[in-house]
């Protein structure tokens, strides 16, 4: 009893920390300047030719066509030697890359390289001009985005250290150029979860005195400006609107309402594709789900570009549990079955690969085949610990599932 106490206490514990740093790292591409005031002059965001190749690319990008993406990026950094704009764009090919299946790491050194050469270009104009409203900009958004996968990757404390880096540049920009929406997507994003996390997570409270107070209704308001009006990150207010409702404001209308907003821009973006078909699953539109996600499975398999072995890994979890919800267990099961073919290509245990595992077992607990079930259960016991599927696995060992 005391051993899971106090696993549930390091849990939790794990749970604020990692909030805490994504407080300083959802910062994206706005994370705004701090102990020096950036310039008034005019900015390569500002340039007509990058105003319509950048658009262009990101578009492009957001539509999965990654290729054509990095042309124009190359275009762009050709025509700007020395300045960080072109690693940057360029690293956001390899940005989605890596978010379609967090499960492969082979993206991540040359995500990393192309970040610390931001942040070195950066530095180099800063050391020119020590208040280089791109020089801040852009260093902040590598700090942020580099500190993402590292929290991703589980290295907390590098993520931390970025955060925080990325957190001197927080302010000033939007406050430079308020008129500016995409700038007032990084204030909006720290708004909203400097004021959200402490409520939600008492740990965090004695941390979060050391930084700004935050507002989570001027939050949302700047994030929806943005997302509006916005012109470079239109899609990434969006997106973070989405996660918002989703996972904090737990809103199913205004989740909806962002999710198709993303798919009837970007309807090629296998990410927003799945995250779509998540939304209606989470509050049990499971037959609308099942339609979402049969598509999404059809297009991995048609080999349409974006959709990976990790989108798929998704489609066939909740197909599986599609058909669960209505009692059609055996239907559940061979979508697991092809799941656990898919998901053996990891060689760790992934979310998808330990669930999976153990909704098999309740399927066939559900079927009366209590042997096969509890051979499930007990495996799942021998995998790495994934959304408390252990305590589940634990559970269903002493009493079987649906009974």
């Amino acid at each position: 009893m005391r051993q899971r106490r106090e696993h549930r206490a390091r849990g939790l514990r794990g749970a604020w920390w990692r909030r805490l740093v994504l407080v300083v790292l959802w910062l994206v591409l706005a994370p705004l300047a701090g102990q020096s005031t950036p310039d008034e002059g005019p900015s390569v965001l500002e340039d007509p030719y990058v105003r319509a190749e950048a658009k262009r690319g990101l578009d492009l990008l957001y539509d999965m066509r990654f290729d054509e993406a990095a042309a124009l990026f190359d275009r762009i950094d050709r025509r700007f030697p020395d300045h960080p704009i072109g690693p940057f764009l360029k690293a956001l090919n390899l940005w989605w890359e890596i978010l379609l299946d967090l499960s492969d790491t082979s993206h991540d050194d040359a995500f990393y390289a192309a970040m610390d050469e931001v942040i070195a270009r950066s530095d180099r104009l800063l050391m020119r001009d020590g208040t280089s409203f791109d020089a801040m900009f852009f260093k902040g958004a590598a700090l942020g985005f580099r500190g993402r996968l590292r929290s991703n990757r589980g290295a907390w404390l590098k993520a931390a250290r970025d955060g925080i880096r990325a957190m001197d540049y927080v302010l000033g920009v939007a406050e430079a150029r308020p008129e500016n929406d995409d700038y007032a997507f990084g204030k909006g994003i720290y708004d909203y979860y400097a004021a959200v996390i402490p409520e939600r997570y008492p740990f965090a409270r004695p941390v979060m005195v050391f930084f700004p107070r935050g507002d989570r209704q001027r939050g949302l308001q700047a994030l929806e400006r943005t997302a509006r009006e916005g012109y470079y990150i239109q899609t990434e207010a969006a997106y973070f609107l989405l996660q918002i409702y989703y996972l904090f404001e737990q809103d199913f209308d205004k989740s909806v309402y962002y999710a198709t907003w993303l798919r009837e821009r970007h309807p090629g973006n296998a990410f927003f594709h799945a995250f779509e078909g998540r939304v209606y699953a989470r509050w049990g539109r499971w037959l609308r789900a099942r339609e979402i996600f049969s598509d999404v499975l059809g297009r991995y398999e048609a080999g349409t570009p974006g959709y990976t072995a990790g989108t798929a890994d998704q489609a066939l979890y909740y197909l599986a549990r599609s058909y669960m919800a209505y009692g059609d267990y055996r239907t559940a099961l061979t979508y697991l079955m092809r799941l656990e073919a898919l998901t053996a290509r990891h060689t760790d245990d992934t979310y998808f690969k330990v669930l999976g595992r153990l909704r098999q077992g309740m399927c066939y607990d559900a079927l009366g085949q209590r042997t096969l079930a509890e051979a499930r259960y007990r495996s799942v016991l021998q995998m790495e610990d994934q959304a408390g599927a252990h305590d589940r696995a634990r559970r269903y060992l002493q009493v079987p599932y649906g009974s």
